[in-house]
């Protein structure tokens, strides 16, 4: 098996804040895997809040290439996880971006998508909603006017986020949801499902820092609104710990170790009873074609990270207000323009 590694600054249309931070360009790493006649894309990105750059995840990725340049067959894409994540040292971002690249060769070798794989019926996929970044409440009306979608996720955690939903509601009757990045109290979250409820608004993500369980218990239980996890459920024991304190989780690929561990966690969260949304993490049209096959085990979705570019790198799903199209590819189903 050959691997490749392949390193994009990918721009922004319009620079993204969230409550932590805010930037123009979006760091991203594709690992190219070849065997057989076929060639599997994967994509992780780097993320100062989990302190990972393109050099951190290449140095990492570079730990299991004797492992995958050694293999002469397939194997289970299981064990492959499980192996990779030994030799990486769990380092979750680097072990996406090669599971992705696997599950990606792997289901070509087989002749199928993805989904079909697993076996999973696309009839009744969520859509995606499109990312409203913080930003002055002028220019955040202006994102959504020239921007019409059916979903929103608005991004908040400022002194103002009450009148911001407000007046961008005066724009649009299109759904909404928020995500406050960490960025309120409890008291905060409480008060504020109220008056979001009656706003037309979907569901409340991340109210609190990730850590406050005694917090995430009372919002849970007093809360108008459904609180979903996203800071909070990292990695798939988490799914367990966020049970009765959520009422639903966001699976980010990154951030659990791609999609081997993602398509476990929703299966438990469901087992659970729980909401499930797959987030994104302004990947390009790779990240974003491996979440879309995820899709028929979802309630929610935020896949938007292709439509937050300046320029895409890869082919892959396309978007029409809001309904995902998979590619007529097997395996994830995308491919870089520059292959």
């Amino acid at each position: 098996m050959e691997l490749q590694i392949k390193k994009f600054n990918l721009q922004l249309k319009h620079t993204f804040t969230i409550s932590r931070e805010s930037h123009d360009f979006q760091p991203s790493l594709i690992v190219v895997l070849s065997m057989g006649g076929h060639t599997g894309y994967g994509e992780t990105t780097a993320n100062p809040y989990y302190k990972t750059t393109l050099e951190s995840l290449e140095a990492s990725i570079n730990k299991a290439r004797p492992f995958i340049e050694g293999l002469q067959e397939f194997i289970n894409p299981e064990l492959f996880w499980k192996e990779i994540k030994v030799l990486v040292e769990d380092d979750m971002f680097a072990l996406c971006a090669l599971d992705l690249a696997y599950w990606d060769l792997f289901t070509q070798h087989k002749g199928l998508k993805l989904y079909e794989y697993w076996k999973l019926d696309p009839s009744q996929n969520p859509m995606t909603n499109y990312t409203i970044g913080i930003d002055t409440v002028e220019k955040m009306v202006q994102k959504i006017t020239e921007f019409k979608w059916p979903i929103y996720k608005i991004k908040l955690g400022t002194d103002k986020d009450l009148d911001i939903v407000r007046e961008l509601r005066k724009h649009t009757n299109a759904r909404f949801r928020v995500d406050a990045n960490c960025g309120w109290t409890v008291n905060q979250t409480i008060e504020n499902s109220e008056v979001l409820k009656a706003l037309g608004v979907e569901f409340i993500e991340q109210p609190l820092p990730a850590n406050n369980w005694k917090g995430h218990r009372e919002v849970f239980l007093n809360s108008e609104l459904p609180i979903i996890a996203d800071e909070s459920c990292l990695v798939e024991g988490d799914v367990d710990k966020c049970h009765e304190h959520f009422h639903g989780i966001n699976v980010k690929l990154v951030k659990c170790g791609g999609l081997t561990a993602a398509y476990n966690m929703l299966n438990k969260a469901r087992a659970f009873g729980m909401k499930t949304m797959v987030g994104c993490m302004t990947e390009s049209t790779v990240g974003i074609s491996a979440i879309a096959h995820l899709l028929p085990l979802l309630n929610y979705v935020d896949m938007d990270g292709p439509l937050l570019l300046a320029k895409d790198i890869a082919d892959g799903v396309t978007f029409e207000e809001g309904v995902i199209h998979y590619s007529d590819r097997p395996g994830i189903g995308a491919v870089l323009y520059s292959e």
